[in-house]
């Protein structure tokens, strides 16, 4: 093998590489916020305030939601069941997809839908809250959240299961192959 075979073929591994610890590294973000808010881990969310306890996972963030277009929506939507329950398990499926490295299709639409809501209660191009406060938002159209989407679209439109992943045995489910979207 040439030199430059070799080269790009190590570059390659590299890449595969890097694009895995990424879907894995954000993989175990969405695992985390999950695992915090259901069992009140004491880093967002107290033990009292856990899911598993009684609390609501869409209560503290989205009922302080004072900027934007969308916060009476927002407010109203906080506590509610349906929007604790698919936001708790949007947060556990996107993070075992990731790690796992199955349905990056359906967790990248999902995961990303998720981050734009996210994007649009927090509503960073409001410089002031409803109270004419600063907002402290540092970037009117870029923030975490678009990034993290960018990261979901980014790590399913690429190869990044290939690496350290179970996509090979879940590809060949027949309940797959039949539903090539579930990739």
């Amino acid at each position: 093998m040439s030199t430059v075979h070799a080269a790009v073929r190590t570059r390659t591994e590299v890449g595969a590489a890097s694009l895995a610890v990424l879907r894995i590294a954000t993989g175990l973000l969405f695992l985390w916020a999950f695992f915090d808010k259901a069992f009140g881990l004491g880093y967002a969310t107290q033990s009292k305030n856990a899911w598993f306890s009684g609390g609501s996972p869409t209560k503290g963030f989205l009922g302080r939601v004072d900027a934007g277009p969308f916060q009476e929506t927002f407010r109203g939507w906080a506590g509610a069941w349906w929007a604790d329950t698919l936001f708790m398990v949007g947060l556990l499926a996107i993070g075992v997809a990731l790690v796992l490295g199955i349905g990056l299709r359906l967790a990248a639409v999902a995961g990303s839908v998720m981050m734009l809501l996210m994007w649009a209660a927090e509503w960073p191009p409001a410089q002031h809250n409803a109270a004419g406060e600063l907002t402290m938002s540092t970037n009117p159209v870029i923030d975490y959240h678009i990034v993290y989407a960018l990261v979901l679209i980014a790590v399913a439109a690429t190869a990044s299961a290939i690496t350290w992943s179970v996509a090979s045995w879940w590809g060949g489910l027949p309940f797959v192959k039949s539903n090539p979207w579930l990739r």
